[in-house]
């Protein structure tokens, strides 16, 4: 009886290090989830033996948000946006990151020193920095392409549907800098009744020939599709129909919206030990250059930058699809976390008023 009582909890045991033998990571799915799959996962798995699900979601802070408040989690890492994950960390619903668990760069720099500025935050790590930009189809636009944020709003030299995110957050700023507003003031103008009014006045001009897009993957499609001549949307995921695919996109840099994308970890994650060795590694230097093989985003880390080559083609230059290169920066509109922290649910309160006018 004895021994039988030994291997059957030592079956148990077993079957428990198994199960946790498994990550469950949500990400946004599409090109992004690719380059993450390719750069990340197998390499981590090959490594540890650990199996990766890969789970997509229109926005992963959603499902992190409902399961920790719900305290029933079966997600142990999730990539979001940098003001829900300074959000949902002051609600309490993610674990803490000591920055001393990542891997210095090659040269010793610590990681701290490494990330670009804000990438480290209390619960959440930068894996990328990216572009909500401006695309369209050149075949709509022969001998005068579009070529600024103003541009997208002039349906008259530029005719066709545009496409939108159907949010406040980006939709609502660039609204404003087509409209004049210097991007470092974008958002004292927008924190002010005056400025809010200003930008449902600009995205007025258009409306009528909105077409409002939810999911990353959707404007390149709707593009390909013939549904609108231009719209804003990622710039990893134009990149990835234009040079992935052969689609004829040209990209309006001026005026981009630039974010970073975190990995955070839910408060009562299952495994989270095994959570952070892969938030560590996925993060170092090496790992974060190879995800700009398959994807056109900036490494949150300054020591990526020298192991950025060419596409997964063999014969793409990276640097000029990145939305850190200096050419592509010279109006970008900064996220502000905390302004967003403070205002989202007020101006999306008012957006959706606006949508229904």
């Amino acid at each position: 009886m004895k021994k039988l009582l030994i291997a059957t909890t030592a079956l148990v045991a077993t079957g428990l290090a198994a199960q946790a033998q498994e990550l469950n990571i949500v990400s946004w799915g599409g090109a992004y989830t690719v380059s993450q799959v390719e750069a990340y996962h197998k390499p981590f798995t090959e490594m540890t033996g650990i199996k990766i699900n890969s789970i997509d979601a229109d926005n992963p802070a959603a499902p992190v948000k409902a399961q920790a408040e719900a305290g029933n989690v079966s997600i142990d890492l999730s990539d979001v946006e940098l003001s829900d994950a300074i959000r949902m960390c002051d609600e309490g619903l993610l674990e803490p990151i000591d920055p001393a668990i990542l891997p210095p760069a090659p040269d010793g720099t610590p990681a701290t020193e490494d990330f670009v500025p804000g990438a480290i935050q209390d619960c959440a790590v930068a894996n990328i920095v990216w572009g909500t930009v401006i695309a369209y189809d050149k075949t709509k636009f022969t001998g005068d392409e579009p070529s600024t944020l103003a541009d997208f709003f002039d349906t008259t030299k530029y005719p066709g549907k545009r496409g939108l995110l159907k949010t406040a957050k980006r939709t609502m700023e660039m609204a404003l800098v087509a409209d004049g507003v210097a991007p470092d003031q974008v958002y004292e103008v927008l924190g002010t009744d005056e400025g809010v009014a200003r930008a449902f006045a600009k995205l007025d001009t258009i409306k009528k020939d909105i077409v409002w897009w939810e999911a990353g993957a959707q404007p390149p499609q709707l593009l390909a599709d013939g549904e609108v001549s231009m719209t804003t949307g990622y710039n990893g995921r134009f990149f990835a129909a234009e040079v992935g695919e052969g689609k004829p996109f040209g990209t309006i840099w001026d005026g981009e919206y630039m974010d970073y994308d975190l990995w955070v970890i839910p408060k009562g994650a299952p495994h989270l030990e095994d959570a952070m060795k892969f938030l560590a590694f996925s993060t170092d230097t090496q790992r974060l250059a190879d995800q700009a093989k398959y994807i056109a985003y900036g490494p949150a880390r300054k020591s990526s930058n020298a192991l950025i080559g060419m596409y997964k083609d063999g014969k793409t230059e990276m640097a000029p699809y990145m939305p850190t290169n200096p050419e592509n920066m010279k109006n970008p509109i900064w996220t502000d976390p905390t302004f967003w922290a403070d205002h989202d649910a007020e101006l999306a309160e008012k957006f959706n008023a606006w949508l229904a006018s």
